[in-house]
């Protein structure tokens, strides 16, 4: 399972429905996280990478040292699913998938995720599995994390 997090001064996500964007999640300062489900991902991976992004420091500290969570600065939290993160790109001139789970396992996976997130913290939001989505964000530094479990 991967996750790429983005820290953020604040994120969004929009689905078009007819001509009109509608915004389903947005959050405050914190922490775009994009998830990437992979075919052997199974829940204990998916309780893990929430445990590590929810515990990861990235935020400054009073002596401006990385070391305080989105926990400890009480953020928010944006999942968003995206398969193409598991995306095999080490050859040739286009992504293959087959390293990425069937969409009923990635969404499954996808939403043990939200429920992990949810026991352990409490400013979620989410975007929609499988939709199209927009999603716009303040990127803070910027800081980004590739992590994987």
């Amino acid at each position: 399972m991967i996750a790429l997090i983005q820290r953020v001064k604040c994120a969004s996500v929009s689905t078009s429905i007819s001509v009109e964007e509608k915004t389903i999640a947005e959050i405050k300062q914190g922490l775009l996280v994009l998830v990437g489900v992979e075919k052997q991902d199974d829940n204990t991976k998916a309780k893990r990478l929430v445990e590590r992004v929810l515990n990861y420091r990235v935020f400054a500290d009073e002596a401006d040292k990385m070391n305080l969570s989105v926990k400890n600065i009480n953020g928010g939290v944006l999942w968003v699913s995206q398969f193409t993160l598991v995306a095999d790109t080490k050859k040739g001139c286009r992504p293959g998938f087959s390293r990425g789970a069937p969409p009923e396992r990635g969404e499954q996976l996808f939403n043990q995720v939200l429920y992990n997130a949810e026991q352990q913290y409490s400013n979620n939001a989410a975007g929609r599995f499988g939709a199209d989505m927009q999603i716009s964000l303040v990127n803070d530094g910027p800081v980004t994390f590739w992590l994987e479990v």
